[in-house]
């Protein structure tokens, strides 16, 4: 057999084992027009599935859970997904209808576009992921002149994405002590972006893009305004504060009446929910205060992949 041949024939082949996961942070969830310009721009091409959504009015923040199939050539590296495509074209819409210089929330954020994670599930690796990741970053540099801050395995280095952000800044509120509004940052970037330009729209902000194993995103309410407790909680869950391992959390302020531990569980089969919120239980009673069961705000990898699954054929029987 001709291996040219064999080796063609295999780019066309679709497997739907070999799947990547994309989540796409944007710094609006109370325009209902902006997120629907987005969402259309998510559906252009059906073999991409939009399988959660997650919107904080309080943060002004939404994320959208994306899943699509990843190519290889016959030698096993990957060569294309439509995941590119639609979350460009998802940018785009982003980039058109929202202003960062009009943008305020409770929520820390750097960009229009602030966070896209890939996460390979099923057979696909972590090279799949970072592989989609940096086309990505790629692109938002030339397409949109924003500039890209890679992190995890995307990075030359592994560089993870909360050491970046400390270094830009990311953590501090610029606005009404707890909230954050426009572009606090000066135009000219301290830390060289890895794509884009050095120098920043303020109406656009800049994009982190990253490749990394699977998180679970954990949030706990805390029936009280006071937001200092809130960080003082936060800082003694983290692992950075002596905490948990492999465990982040942002103490913030969340609505009117209350605070909230955002906690980011890198590792959520060794460390998971349940200590996390045996551990803020713990940490909130000496101050004081109570807390509500904390909730997940996207679906396991399993279920992802069964809603995939499901979407797909739908669509397919359509």
């Amino acid at each position: 057999m001709d291996f040219n041949s064999t080796c063609k024939d295999k780019k066309k082949s679709v497997d739907q084992s070999i799947l990547l996961c994309c989540k796409f942070f944007i710094s609006e969830s109370r325009n209902i027009a902006v997120l629907d310009a987005i969402e259309r721009a998510a559906r252009l091409n059906p073999e991409t599935v939009i399988v959660n959504k997650f919107e904080d009015r309080a943060y002004n923040r939404a994320r959208y859970t994306l899943v699509s199939y990843v190519m290889h050539d016959c030698t096993g590296s990957a060569i294309y997904s439509p995941l590119q495509q639609t979350v460009v074209s998802m940018a785009e819409a982003a980039f058109n209808a929202i202003n960062l210089e009009l943008h305020d929330g409770a929520h820390p954020r750097l960009g229009v576009v602030d966070d896209i994670v890939f996460h390979p599930l099923a057979r696909a690796s972590l090279d799949d992921a970072a592989w989609i990741a940096k086309a990505v970053a790629a692109d938002f540099g030339n397409l949109f002149n924003v500039p890209v801050y890679l992190y995890g395995a995307a990075h030359p280095t592994g560089k993870a994405l909360d050491i970046i952000r400390r270094e830009l800044g990311y953590y501090r509120p610029n606005f009404m002590g707890s909230q954050w509004a426009g572009w606090s940052l000066s135009e000219i970037l301290p830390l060289n972006p890895d794509e884009g330009p050095v120098t920043v729209s303020r109406a656009k902000g800049i994009s982190m893009i990253g490749a990394r194993p699977w998180i679970a995103l954990y949030n706990i309410p805390i029936l009280s305004t006071n937001v200092s407790a809130a960080r003082r909680i936060a800082r003694k869950v983290s692992a950075r504060g002596g905490g948990l391992p492999t465990v982040q959390t942002l103490g913030l302020v969340h609505g009117e009446d209350s605070t909230e531990i955002a906690c980011m569980l890198l590792e959520p089969n060794q460390i998971g929910a349940d200590r996390v919120q045996n551990r803020v239980e713990m940490l909130a009673a000496q101050e004081g205060l109570d807390i509500e069961k904390g909730y997940f705000t996207d679906f396991s990898p399993e279920m992802v992949i069964e809603k995939y699954m499901n979407l797909i054929s739908a669509n397919n029987r359509s």
